[in-house]
């Protein structure tokens, strides 16, 4: 079953066009990597996909249903979370009262006023969810800001899987740690994402090829090749763009 589908996506910023026609599925449940240099256009993709950023054209599609101008709020309660290459958390709050504003934000009944926590028993019980994975929970009223960088990155992944959605986006979720913590961020990913669809981009090659079932390459917002991870280990035109051997192109 087809999750999401782009069509022909475009995103310009005045006359600098970023994006170039990107057209891709991805399958329920599968897990997706996106690689590609330093400006090749990454995280534009994913500030289109999650909303942060409007598209210049082309189509987006969540299950069906065309997403391409909805907001991010709205995306997120049907099933499209994702998660930043930067931390947002409330570093003054407790590691629990962050948790429980994720869900309460998540949750399509936080419409509903003025009722007492205890009525919400649901949130504690996800909050616990979320954080024994990630040895967390017993340290649930510790301030944020007193975590260490790898704690809080592992923090806000668990949150863009708090509200359980169809498809997360990660967007380098191994940034900036060391290769210790890397390898917790990949166990802790495939722990916690359960049958959600997942669309992450990295630089680190050992969690793309220890994650992903399928990869795509961008290079100056080009979609330039899209496989299994033998197949774009082994594909001569991302050994020469990884390699430095690849000659400018015309738009570069």
């Amino acid at each position: 079953m087809e999750i999401l589908k782009v069509e022909d996506l475009y995103k310009n910023f005045g006359g600098l066009q970023i994006l170039h026609g990107i057209s891709f599925t991805v399958k329920a449940g599968e897990k997706l990597a996106l690689i590609g240099p330093n400006g090749a256009g990454k995280t534009t993709l994913f500030n289109v996909l999650g909303g942060q950023l409007p598209a210049s054209g082309g189509r987006i599609y969540l299950a069906g249903k065309e997403i391409t101008t909805l907001a991010p709020e709205r995306r997120l309660h049907l099933g499209l979370a994702r998660s930043f290459q930067l931390n947002n958390l409330f570093f003054n709050l407790s590691l629990l009262d962050n948790v429980l504003l994720a869900l309460y934000g998540a949750d399509s009944s936080h419409l509903q006023m003025f009722y007492p926590l205890d009525d919400r028993r649901d949130l504690l019980n996800e909050a616990q969810r979320i954080l024994e994975p990630v040895g967390l929970w017993e340290r649930r009223f510790e301030t944020v800001a007193t975590f260490s960088y790898g704690e809080q990155r592992l923090v806000e992944i668990a949150f863009s899987l708090a509200s359980k959605p169809k498809i997360v986006l990660l967007d380098e979720p191994s940034a900036g740690l060391p290769t210790a913590e890397a390898a917790e961020v990949a166990d802790t990913i495939r722990s916690l994402l359960g049958n959600a669809t997942l669309i992450f981009c990295a630089h680190d090659m050992d969690l793309v090829f220890h994650l992903a079932e399928k990869i795509m390459v961008l290079y100056f917002g080009e979609l330039i090749a899209c496989g299994l991870p033998h197949e774009i280990r082994s594909n001569p035109r991302v050994q020469e763009i990884y390699l430095g051997t690849d000659e400018p192109v015309e738009h570069a």
